[in-house]
Formats: C-alpha cells, structure tokens, sequence
C-alpha cells in the first residue's frame, strides 16, 4: 500500500527530505539530554505577562475583528509599525514595501514560489541556512556555493559564480545561520555592487540583526542598497529582498515575520500567500502589535541581549577549557550559534552517536552544505541552556570529541 502511494505523490517531493535538525530534536527529547541542537530562544526571556495582558484586550476589545478573516498584507497597524521602526533604523519603505507572513519560512517558500523555475541557480553562502534549502529543493533549485571566512561571504569569489546566471543571492550578514559569522561592512557593499552591475537581486535574511552582544552595529544590505540608489524616504524601489522576523525578539510560537520588497514583488508574495493560507493568524498579528507598540521592544531586546550574551561568553569560556586543542571554533559576536570545525579525519556525525550516549547533542555540519563537504564541522546552540547546562553539556561533548580523536589514533 506504502509503494501505491509513492507512486501517487508530485515529482518535485523526490527532493524534499526532513530537516535533520527537527528529526535530531526528536530524538533529544529526553529530559536528562542537554541540546545544543536547536535554534531555540529561551523561554526565560518570554514576555508571557505581557502576551497575558495583550491576549485579554485583543480579545475583550476587538475580538470580532481578531476572530474573523483579514487582509493578505497583513493587519495594517502592525505593518505600520513595522514601517515606522523599519524607517527609524536608516531604511527607506512605506507601507506597500511589506508584507506579513506565517513565520521567516513562509517568506522563503514564497520567494521560491514567484522566482524559481526547474533547474535555476541560486547562490548561497556555503554553509548556510538549511531552512533555506528545504524551502527551495522543493521547486528544484540548484545551487551555486560561495565560500565563507570570518569576513562572510568572500565577494572576491563572486564575479565567476555570476557569469552563471543565478535568479538570486542568499546572505545571512549578520551572525549567520549556521557559522555565527558577520560580514563586514566593506563586503556588503561589494555584493551590492557586484549584484547591481550583473542585475542579480539579493534576498537578505535577518532574523537575529537585533542581538549584537558586542562590536558596533552594521547597515543591513537593504539599506545600503537604498543609500547607493539615493532613495528618499518613501516606497523602496531597488535590488533587495529583506526578511525578519518576531521570532528572535518576541516569541516563535507566534509564527509572525515579515518581508521588505518592491512593491511589484510584495504583489506576487501577496498572490501566493492567497494559495497558500489566505493570511497569517489576524489574532497573532494583532496581540503581537498589542505587546511591541509603545516601545516595548526597545525595553526588552536589552533583556534578550543581557542573557544571550552571558550564555555565549560561558560557552566560549567552556570550550577553551574542555575541547582539545585540534577543534576550532567561531566567536559569534550576536546571534544564537556558534560553529566548530574538527580536524579533517574526524566526522561530526560519529561524534555525534557518542555524544548521544553522553546526553548531549548538537547539529553535524554536512547539511548546510549544498555542494557537499562539511563532514568535520558542527553546529551548536548557547542561547536555550542555562548557564550550568552550557557548562555540563559543553564538558560532555568535549569528552566524546577526546573519545572518538583517541580511537582513530589508535587505530592508525
């Protein structure tokens, strides 16, 4: 009967595979397993009162509405205060800019939707977002991969990767998903240059921009790109798809993001989010307008900010202490995640089925890369454990690291 159905499904499903992260977290679901798999917010600094407080009025005071269908857009007071703080961080949009959609993946399965045809080329950092590749592989996206360093994507590589005709380009700039890594200043304006001149636009995904533990603050390539093209305040026009998100700063239960686009794009996102859900939740929206207006966000990041950083700073410090010398790893300045490197001959994936039997688990690196590669690297997550968990996780996984580097020895 199985094989009846297999017959029966679109070919395009011979390409969608389970995220290896949510098949990971199911198998780390026990209580005594410490998981730095994970890109998980804490739930200690959920604003639940304040949500409490938001959930009651929505629904005392405009329940009707909030209960009922909406706009596509999106719930229009929210949008605009997107708008306005979008314009108070250096941006240039109005309110036809943006779109409201059911979390950052939705935005990615849209924009895959509208742009991609059977066989084009994207390119992408390498690693990058597996969330991204989920989203795409569905409608047959190949992918052209750009190396990274501890300045980002290496722009240098990217006047060959253009001649090839990619539709877009895929970044991460600020502490990426999964590297932690940030580009600099002087690369995001290379891309943008080097995007404009080929004619390429670029999809900038920026779901942690706001949670920067140390060094100074960067534009985001939208809004270079609407400094380069001299924009006035007003409707954005130029070469820059941006996505974030509420996930990060509010809750991700709450399944809110949104995208800032030309508004011929945010049409074409608009008539494919009506086949797809018609509209993300009206309630979501409007609690979620409830607690971020009136400042609130700029009251609570800090908090975020204040426990993230504490937590990165303990896991660095415990790494120094209990990973072997032959391991590297990033020191994220923001963001949730930091990225180890193996020496060669090690796979993360074995390190992995130890360091299960050790109760503790993290994410093997192979699957942020599209053009393959990455066995010896390895995700890892500090902004869901506490402090003594980061400790007593970090100091577990160093042991099955020192466990599997002594048996290839010996077996040499």
């Amino acid at each position: 009967m199985e094989t009846l159905w297999e017959n029966r499904f679109a070919q395009r499903t011979q390409r969608m595979e389970s995220s290896a992260i949510r098949e990971l977290l199911k198998l780390t679901e026990q209580p005594d397993v410490i998981s730095f798999a994970g890109g998980l917010p804490s739930p200690d600094v959920f604003p639940i009162e304040e949500f409490r407080v938001a959930c009651n009025k929505v629904l005392k005071e405009k329940g009707e509405q909030a209960l009922q269908y909406s706009v596509s857009e999106g719930y229009t007071p929210l949008r605009e205060l997107i708008v306005e703080q979008s314009n108070a961080s250096g941006m240039t949009i109005g309110i036809e800019n943006l779109l409201i959609v059911t979390g950052s993946q939705q935005a990615l399965d849209l924009l895959g939707k509208i742009f991609i045809n059977p066989g084009d080329r994207i390119l992408v950092e390498h690693p990058t977002y597996l969330g991204a590749l989920q989203a795409w592989n569905a409608y047959n996206a190949e992918y052209i991969p750009i190396p990274m360093d501890h300045d980002g994507m290496v722009t240098d590589a990217l006047m060959d990767a253009m001649r090839s005709g990619p539709k877009f380009i895929y970044a991460l700039p600020n502490f990426q998903n999964p590297s932690g890594v940030t580009m600099s200043l002087e690369r995001r304006k290379k891309l943008i240059e080097i995007a404009d001149h080929y004619g390429v636009p670029i999809v900038e995904d920026d779901p942690y921009g706001r949670l920067r533990y140390e060094g100074d603050h960067l534009p985001s390539i939208f809004q270079i790109d609407s400094q380069f093209r001299n924009h006035e305040q007003g409707v954005y026009n130029g070469n820059v798809i941006y996505t974030s998100t509420f996930s990060k700063i509010l809750s991700p239960g709450i399944r809110l993001a949104w995208v800032i686009a030309p508004p011929a794009v945010i049409r074409r996102m608009v008539q494919a989010k009506q086949g797809t859900d018609l509209h993300t939740s009206t309630l979501n929206q409007m609690i979620a307008y409830e607690v971020a207006k009136d400042g609130f966000l700029e009251r609570h990041i800090p908090k975020i900010i204040e426990t993230y950083g504490e937590r990165r700073n303990i896991m660095l410090g415990a790494l120094d202490s209990e990973f072997p010398a032959a391991v590297e790893w990033t020191s994220p300045e923001g963001g949730l995640f930091l990225w180890g490197t193996l020496p060669e001959h090690i796979s993360a994936v074995e390190i992995l089925e130890i360091a299960v039997k050790e109760k503790v688990a993290f994410v093997p690196g192979h699957s942020f890369f599209p053009g393959g590669g990455g066995h010896n690297t390895f995700r890892i997550n500090f902004s869901n454990a506490t402090p003594e968990m980061i400790r007593t996780g970090v100091s577990r996984l160093g042991k099955a690291i020192k466990k599997l580097i002594a048996q290839k020895e010996e077996n040499d």
